[in-house]
């Protein structure tokens, strides 16, 4: 019974601490566990000036998906009628790999601009045309406004290791960070 009760009390303050670590990140950087903010719970939506040479603001937060209340995953399609304009090009992302310091956080990166203000991009995964989820915590995925041929689209990714920028099959589900200019 002593045991019993003592594992119940370990249970308890684990819970309690990852409730207070969850909630302090989520204000230290505008993200859930997976990335999102957006309106979502009070997040802000605020955008960020990283003192890129061409202007682009990138938002704080990752966009919240009603539909996939889970991981906020979006198809292309879904990203491209939600959000039309607000998507990053293919060339906004390459500026923001190739203008940025990108220093891995454990689950994602802390994009740090020119001007010494920073987004971070969450490890949030992905979800396959066959529904299967993938790489949540370990990989980042997120869709550019820029189409590859009929069925396919640019997004970027990453992982602990390199940023790369690739094409993927419209029916994937990746995360959205929108722009301004």
């Amino acid at each position: 019974m002593k045991k019993l009760h003592y594992l119940a009390m370990i249970c308890l303050a684990a819970f309690f601490l990852g409730a207070v670590v969850c909630c302090t990140e989520k204000e230290n950087n505008g993200s859930t566990g997976n990335g999102n903010g957006g309106t979502n719970g009070g997040f802000t939506d605020e955008y960020v000036d990283l003192g890129l040479p061409s202007g682009t603001k990138w938002k704080s937060a990752n966009e919240v998906n009603a539909a996939d209340t889970m991981y906020d995953f979006y198809t292309y399609d879904e990203a491209v009628a939600a959000f039309e304009d607000a998507l990053p090009t293919k060339g906004q992302v390459q500026e923001l790999k190739d203008g940025c310091q990108w220093s891995w956080t454990g689950n994602g990166y802390r994009v740090t601009g020119p001007n010494g203000n920073s987004i971070v991009l969450p490890a949030a995964g992905s979800r396959g045309c066959d529904g299967d989820i993938y790489d949540v915590g370990s990989y980042g995925y997120y869709w550019t406004a820029t189409p590859y041929g009929d069925d396919d689209a640019w997004d970027f990714g990453f992982d602990s290791s390199s940023v790369s920028i690739y094409y993927y099959d419209r029916c994937d589900g990746r995360s959205i960070r929108l722009v301004q200019d």
